[in-house]
């Protein structure tokens, strides 16, 4: 009875006027303006640095591609460029519409009204309801992006019908999985009060541990066949690697990651006795055998120099760090009233915090991509010195930066905000000089 008449409460009109913080819609709007002026002008700046090599290519990349492929590259970089300024564009207007047009408490109080489910359920399917709500105006520009932009430049190997699969395989894990994780979260606040949120870091903690367990055993396999690399001079090499190094798997997989795009990539998964070497079929397509022992030299690198666990507690803390955050928003007497929501209400104050909290996450994303580059050098260096030599793994980075297409120029700026990885030219520079 008593959630009941808290709903009463709960108007379908803006509560900007009765907040003691009324500047906040103005303040979050120019908030956002602003971070997509810089993303339009970092993209731009892309663009510009792109076709300016284009019309005079620096050594260092006639090194590595041909004229042709080249300027397939540039052209791939620019159309990319342009369609993600027009998508970044396009989110921040659906973020200020949603915010702002009295649609999230509407949509609130109509889940909410269901008041014969624990008020926790109620508020983890608002939220599960609302990001699918949302995501749906995302879905035309996916669309092209795989099936104009990709194809044309022939990396996309997917099928309409595998797509759809793919959102309605999604759209159920989101149900099966986080409906209940969710309602669990917001559970926590009737069952620990205001200390709910360092409960909730150790719930989300111990789940992630569980998923990077699971995850390859039983969700990969709903989108990707798995198979055991064959017998053979590969197999033994590479589990020799993993001898030599330190790195004991359980299994390599080879993943039919064709069947989506022309895309490459390699990546071990679980820990302890439950890891695995995740190999694309592609990647074993585009690479020698000594070119694919040095790129999982590498992979191995950032296991052995300790970056996975880095990673997650860098993670970990962001979460425990939101949560905190979430948790002191959501009893001010501004923060939700601003949006049209009831103080108090913890499942609006989480969708809010996630709809605003790029404003933050953009503008030091700098900061955590030139740590992630420095592991990327310290992981090239552990593969070069498991390998003899730099070769392999030069080839290696020159034939994938080759079949991937990438940007071996990306304004610096950009490259900042955007690239967690070096470039190739770099990357080259720092194995050829370590």
């Amino acid at each position: 009875m008593r959630f009941k008449s808290q709903l009463k409460h709960i108007t379908l009109k803006s509560h900007i006027l009765e907040s003691p913080f009324s500047g906040l819609p103005v303040i979050i709007t120019f908030l956002i303006a602003i971070k997509s002026a810089a993303s339009y002008l970092l993209a731009r700046l892309n663009r510009v640095e792109a076709l300016k090599n284009k019309a005079n290519p620096p050594e260092a990349v006639t090194a590595v591609m041909d004229i042709q492929t080249y300027e397939k590259s540039v052209a791939y970089t620019v159309a990319k460029s342009n369609f993600e300024s027009l998508t970044d564009i396009v989110d921040a207007l659906i973020v200020i519409i949603a915010l702002f047009s009295g649609l999230l408490p509407f949509i609130y109080l109509k889940v909410m009204s269901y008041g014969s489910l624990n008020s926790a359920w109620l508020g983890a399917l608002f939220l599960i309801v609302t990001s699918l709500f949302l995501s749906v105006f995302s879905i035309p520009f996916e669309l092209y992006n795989q099936f104009k932009i990709e194809a044309e430049f022939g990396f996309n190997k997917s099928t309409f019908k595998l797509w759809v699969s793919d959102k309605m395989k999604g759209f159920f894990l989101s149900l099966i999985i986080g409906l209940p994780l969710l309602a669990g979260l917001l559970s926590l606040v009737n069952r620990v009060g205001s200390t709910w949120w360092i409960w909730g870091f150790i719930l989300i903690f111990i789940f992630q541990l569980i998923m990077l367990v699971l995850y390859p055993v039983l969700i990969m396999p709903l989108f990707n066949k798995l198979s055991p690399l064959p017998d053979g001079l590969l197999k033994d090499r590479l589990f020799s690697l993993g001898e030599r190094t330190g790195f004991k798997a359980k299994s390599i997989q080879v993943m039919d990651g064709s069947k989506r795009s022309g895309h490459s990539n390699a990546f071990f998964t679980g820990f302890g006795r439950f890891r695995r070497i995740v190999l694309f079929d592609t990647l074993i397509a585009q690479l020698t055998e000594e070119e694919l022992e040095a790129v999982l030299a590498h992979e191995i690198g950032h296991y052995r120099l300790g970056h996975i666990p880095k990673g997650l507690a860098l993670s970990f803390l962001g979460t425990a760090l939101s949560f905190a955050v979430i948790a002191w928003l959501c009893t001010t007497s501004w923060f939700n009233p601003a949006f049209g929501f009831t103080q108090g209400h913890l499942a609006p104050s989480f969708l809010l915090v996630g709809l605003v909290g790029g404003l933050v996450t953009f503008w030091i994303s700098p900061l955590f991509n030139l740590l992630s580059r420095k592991h990327e050098y310290e992981a090239d260096r552990f593969a070069k010195d498991a390998m003899g030599n730099a070769d392999a793994m030069i080839a290696a980075l020159r034939k994938l930066s080759t079949k991937n297409l990438s940007n071996l120029t990306p304004h610096p700026w950009y490259s900042s905000f955007h690239y967690s990885h070096p470039t190739l030219v770099e990357r080259e520079a720092s194995l050829k000089s370590s």
